[in-house]
């Protein structure tokens, strides 16, 4: 909902991206990350590294309900002085951690975190969420061999597989799969679920908490617009134009899918009150 009103703001935006990973981010904040959303600097923090900046919208939400940023704060998104710029900037946002904008570059930054926090002797975790567009990139595998080289197993890649990108599908832009084998032939120990299932990401989330002598990827298969119908269907979804009557349509449809799951006993193990 957050990320509906948001992209109403503005009219537009990666509004299919932010719906398809708010799975995985409420379970990141919820469930996985270690921090203080009252001290985003605190030095024992797990690291969340956004290497898909213009996924921010998406974080934006998250790090609001984690009590990182006040909720009426989102209002500002996009427009000119905010801190919520529509590509993530760590030098604007609390919780934001690297900027973003170029692909390619945040698994790179989390290996010398990792690195960093290694020889500090901290014992905490850096979290890597990137795009199966981003794999593309050669420098995220030079950062996937290092990573392994180095045996980081305070580091966690999570990939958003959600099989669009800016110039089309992704199996015509640059075929990617077998994506899983790929990371374990790297040397990564490697899971593969339904990231729009809450269940099966709290129970990953558990695995790999577990898992040492490695660093570990997170494959994660979404749905562009989940919970939003008429939105996942939607051609030329990568920056997605929304009417001016269809936001609020959205929200409906948004709500039944939260209803419905909340009826079947998915989405309410974690709270009560609305799914944001």
């Amino acid at each position: 909902m957050h990320a509906l009103d948001m992209g109403e703001i503005q009219g537009q935006g990666y509004i299919g991206q932010a719906l398809g990973v708010a799975d995985i981010l409420a379970v990141v904040y919820k469930d996985a990350l270690n921090h203080r959303a009252d001290e985003p600097e605190w030095p024992r923090r797990d690291r969340f590294l956004l290497s898909i900046g213009h996924y921010a919208i998406a974080l934006y939400a998250a790090l609001a309900e984690a009590g990182v940023l006040d909720a009426g704060e989102l209002a500002t998104y996009g427009s000119d002085d905010s801190r919520l710029p529509m590509s993530g900037m760590a030098s604007y946002t609390p919780g934001m951690e690297i900027s973003g904008g170029s692909l390619g570059h945040g698994l790179g930054v989390a290996t010398g975190m990792a690195l960093g926090l290694r020889h500090q002797g901290s014992d905490a975790h850096v979290y890597n969420l990137l795009s199966d567009g981003e794999l593309d990139e050669g420098s995220t595998w030079e950062a996937a061999l290092a990573c392994a080289h180095h045996g980081l197993d305070n580091v966690t890649a999570i990939v958003d597989v959600n099989a669009l990108q800016a110039d089309g599908p992704t199996s015509g832009v640059l075929r990617t799969e077998p994506v899983t084998a790929k990371w374990e032939a790297f040397g990564w120990h490697a899971i593969r679920v339904d990231g729009n299932d809450i269940d099966a990401l709290v129970a990953a989330f558990d695995s790999l908490r577990e898992h040492r002598g490695s660093p570990a990827v997170l494959v994660c298969d979404t749905r562009i617009g989940c919970g939003v119908p008429m939105l996942e269907t939607r051609e030329k979804a990568h920056f997605m134009r929304v009417e001016e009557h269809e936001w609020q349509l959205a929200r409906e449809q948004l709500a039944q899918r939260h209803r419905t799951h909340s009826g079947s006993g998915r989405a309410t193990d974690q709270g009560e009150g609305p799914v944001r």
